[in-house]
């Protein structure tokens, strides 16, 4: 279950980058006042994201994820129906808000269901994918069809899903299941945290400027530039999965440094090949590569943190993940300069710091007895 509120909480952070374009096209919005929609998701979902996990550690707050979701989905689907900007950019952070209150609640969860295992905790982290992957799929005919006011018709899975966890929530555990004995270890902890941070930037930078990508530099139509976008997202689909199977036979850091060392060839090959459909292949590698570490990144940082679940889910979920979005403007920036294909351009270095990063981290200490 989940997995599944995961899927639908994480659709309202995929739908941001997906309306985008459509600002732009529909409304003139400029890159760098488009990439502020992009910012202003992160400042909702970032700023408050260690202190709700703080809260979550000390009081269970059961309500809080279902309450999340309600207003993940209620910011965003009122975004496309106003005018002024100013107005678009405060709903499009509130729906921020909500995802700061979804993720360290439903980390905390997902972990004492998961226990000890990478594969399990890989099916809940793969929900956010998976909400990442069918935000373009369902967005894209909607918004080529009624333009960006088409936002209004995902404010009921939200609703809908919030109501199913407020009825159907786990009871409260006597004991935190799967959680380790032990010191939190905050030296390593602030490397991983560094790793999502670099990993996010990358990867709201390749989903905020994918479909631009393909409009104005590889001159595509709208659809196959939603393919695009879909493609890179199912292949984070599958590097989450992938990457929680590949963690439990080589361990949590190798997997992390290999996701890092993927990612530099693929976005290089996606930034340079010609086409407007080979392409798409890559696009896929590159999102395959850039999400490997995203699910072992969660348990490892929990692991990190014993004593603190929900505070390690809020960074690595939320406050480390969502730096990527405040990276937007910047991005524009050098989009406005130099088109979207600056911006892979830039993308290309930029896993390399993940991977001087992952030099730093340490298999986590192991339970007595095992």
């Amino acid at each position: 279950m989940w997995g599944a509120a995961h899927a639908v909480d994480d659709l309202y952070q995929g739908l941001v980058p997906a309306c985008v374009p459509y600002f732009v096209l529909d409304r003139g919005y400029s890159y760098v006042a488009a990439s502020g929609l992009t910012l202003a998701a992160a400042l909702g979902s970032s700023v408050p994201q260690p202190f709700i996990g703080l809260a979550v550690d000390r009081y269970r707050l059961p309500r809080l994820a279902p309450a999340g979701l309600a207003v993940a989905g209620i910011g965003l689907g009122l975004s496309g129906l106003v005018q002024p900007y100013a107005a678009v950019w405060l709903l499009i952070l509130l729906s921020g808000l909500g995802v700061a209150m979804f993720h360290p609640a439903a980390g905390k969860a997902a972990r004492e269901a998961a226990g000890d295992s990478a594969s399990a905790m890989s099916v809940f982290a793969a929900g956010g994918s998976v909400g990442f992957f069918l935000a373009p799929v369902l967005a894209t005919p909607a918004l080529v069809a009624m333009g960006v006011g088409a936002t209004a018709l995902f404010i009921p899975p939200a609703v809908l899903m919030a109501f199913v966890l407020l009825r159907h929530r786990p009871a409260a555990a006597p004991t935190r299941k799967g959680a380790r004995a032990g010191q939190d270890r905050w030296r390593p902890f602030l490397f991983l945290t560094g790793i999502e941070v670099v990993r996010s930037v990358a990867f709201f930078g390749a989903i905020t400027f994918i479909e631009l990508f393909w409009i104005r530099h590889l001159h595509s139509g709208r659809g196959i530039a939603g393919v695009a976008l879909a493609c890179f997202l199912v292949g984070g689909v599958a590097g989450t999965l992938l990457g929680g199977r590949i963690a439990d036979r080589v361990g949590m850091v190798r997997t992390v440094q290999l996701g890092g060392v993927a990612a530099v060839p693929a976005l290089i090959a996606l930034r340079v090949t010609p086409g407007t459909l080979l392409p798409l292949l890559f696009a896929v590698l590159a999102g395959l590569a850039l999400n490997v570490p995203f699910a072992v990144l969660v348990k490892l940082g929990q692991d990190y943190l014993p004593g603190r679940p929900g505070t390690a889910a809020g960074v690595t979920l939320g406050l480390a993940v969502s730096v990527g979005g405040l990276i937007a403007p910047a991005l524009g920036a050098a989009a406005q300069t130099y088109g979207p294909q600056g911006v892979f351009t830039i993308l290309c270095a930029i896993p390399v710091l993940a991977l001087v990063l992952g030099l730093f981290l340490t298999e986590p200490e192991p339970l007595p007895g095992d």
